[in-house]
């Protein structure tokens, strides 16, 4: 991996969203690996560098899409937990939910979330909402350079 090409870290539980999702990021033919976890812990893991992913190849991801209702650690427990971390906060999230609760909305902006995206019903609203998301965060985003904390 060249070092300006930084993992998507996707965290989602739900099967059929998860291969939507990694169709729709295919489809833009980002150059960018695309790391998945199923669940809060291990995206927490995977960040962290610990567990499943210790050794694993450093680096921050461009982004993580995160999904709000997780197993075992919730999406908004994820989120808070990154952004009050000095070592994880500059990392863009960007929450991608069916949730249309305000409260979802309003605790996630609250926590720091860079973007907040209600995955559309339609198939292809939803292929072309995260085919966006992959451009803007894998191509179009300029992160901090590697090594500098925000």
């Amino acid at each position: 991996m060249t070092a300006s090409l930084r993992p998507i870290l996707l965290v989602e539980d739900n099967p059929k969203d998860l291969e939507l999702s990694l169709a729709a990021l295919a489809r833009c033919k980002l150059a960018n690996p695309i790391e998945v976890a199923r669940d809060g812990a291990e995206a927490l893991e995977y960040l962290r560098g610990s567990g499943a992913w210790q050794g694993r190849d450093s680096g921050d991801p461009a982004v993580v899409l995160l999904d709000l209702k997780l197993p075992k650690v919730d999406g908004l427990e994820v989120l808070e937990k990154v952004k009050s971390d000095p070592l994880l906060r500059h990392i863009p999230v960007v929450m991608l939910t069916s949730s249309r609760e305000e409260r979802d909305l309003v605790l996630s902006y609250q926590f720091g979330v860079n973007s907040f995206v209600v995955k559309p019903v339609d198939f292809t609203a939803f292929l072309q909402a995260i085919q966006d998301l992959g451009m803007f965060w894998g191509v179009l985003n300029e992160p901090p350079p590697r090594g500098v904390r925000a």
